[in-house]
């Protein structure tokens, strides 16, 4: 049985997480749990012993010093709680870690004891894959779920997906096993432009988590960072007609696409989020709305979304010529549990299935370090 001392009783809790590593293209899902931690002040309660899950020479320790003593961090997967506050309070317990490089099973379960304990309501696992969609345009967002009746009442995608996945899928499927209702959120990142950060794809999940679990998330100055990484990319990219003419190409595709989409659902969801962000609380009643109802939240934080300066920008690669196979620089990341469309994570139209092979197996993409890529 697992001791939980110095946490209170949650409120309607739901348990958000996300893993760096495959799940993670661009570190756009880490850094949206790391932005959650940070605007609402979260208080690491928990972590899971390193010793039991990694691989010390995959993901490294690192040393640093404090005050001139050498200290030593451990890469591990921490718990943290924040409390959002309104009307009708409730609580989030965060998720951020590293996906193991062993003992899967006995992860998840461990993971699922604390989601026990606390009385989670339902798990959200935020991930991000490589795909062929251009950045000048909305970052598309997946959403999929094992559970046939919470596909139904959610809108969301049933997952159909069989082959290879990573410590997402293994999770969503635990959960799901184990009857803890289990969504996962994937963001397509440009697979030309594949280097974290990615604030754009960042922005995108918390909106549609924000939506998921109808919870007004404080963003901070994400949206401005999210505009100034999309002009510095425009700006690389028309530095090489190569790659200026294969973004027009995506884009083409990408806007015809969508034409049949144009109205209706996606437009009545902006509204409700614009709604949602001028009233400072939730929008109206929608089928993101959790059983029991969700509570109506405020921005409880005043921090800042942090930029990452230690990685500079590179210039885009070349893209692929037409007919190839595809240039992803990396792992071609994917929804754990997608449909399975073709072997690039994504398409013009949106995220395909991340764990689609020939994605994930290719190895991590460029200057994420040597994390182990896979959901």
């Amino acid at each position: 049985m697992i001791e939980l001392e110095g946490v209170p009783e949650l409120i309607d809790p739901v348990m958000v997480a996300a893993f760096e590593g495959w799940n993670d293209a661009g570190d756009a899902a880490s850094t949206a749990v790391a932005h959650l931690e940070r605007e609402w002040k979260g208080e690491v309660f928990a972590a899971l012993d390193a010793e039991d899950y990694y691989d010390f020479q995959v993901n490294r320790p690192t040393v640093w010093l404090d005050g001139g003593v050498r200290r030593i961090t451990w890469p591990t997967t921490r718990l943290s709680v924040v409390r959002v506050g309104g009307d009708k309070p409730r609580d989030l317990v965060l998720v951020r870690g590293i996906e193991p490089s062993m003992r899967w099973r006995s992860f998840c379960n461990e993971l699922l004891g604390f989601a026990h304990e606390l009385g989670v309501e339902m798990v959200v696992i935020l991930g991000a894959l490589l795909g062929d969609t251009p950045h000048t345009r909305p970052v598309p967002v997946s959403g999929v779920t094992s559970d046939p009746d919470l596909a139904r009442r959610m809108e969301l995608e049933e997952t159909r997906y069989e082959g290879p996945t990573g410590i997402v899928g293994i999770l969503q499927e635990a959960c799901t096993h184990a009857g803890v209702p289990a969504v996962s959120l994937w963001a397509a990142v440009p697979h030309y432009v594949s280097q974290p950060p990615n604030p754009k794809a960042t922005l995108a999940l918390l909106n549609r988590l924000e939506d998921l679990i109808d919870l007004r998330i404080p963003l901070g100055e994400l949206a401005e960072d999210a505009r100034a990484w999309q002009l510095g990319v425009d700006q690389l990219a028309s530095e090489d007609s190569e790659v200026a003419e294969y973004v027009q190409t995506l884009e083409e595709a990408r806007d015809t696409a969508e034409l049949p989409e144009a109205s209706g659902e996606a437009i009545a969801r902006e509204f409700e989020r614009y709604l949602r962000r001028r009233d400072g609380g939730p929008g109206p009643g929608g089928p993101g709305a959790l059983p029991g109802g969700p509570g109506h939240a405020t921005d409880g934080g005043d921090g800042s979304y942090l930029r990452d300066t230690s990685s500079g920008r590179t210039r885009p690669p070349k893209p692929p010529r037409r007919g190839s196979e595809g240039a992803a620089d990396g792992p071609q990341e994917g929804p754990a549990d997608g449909p399975a469309d073709s072997a690039r994570g994504t398409s013009a139209d949106g995220p395909r299935d991340p764990e689609a092979p020939g994605g994930p197996d290719e190895g991590p993409p460029p200057a994420q370090g040597p994390k182990d890529p896979k959901e």
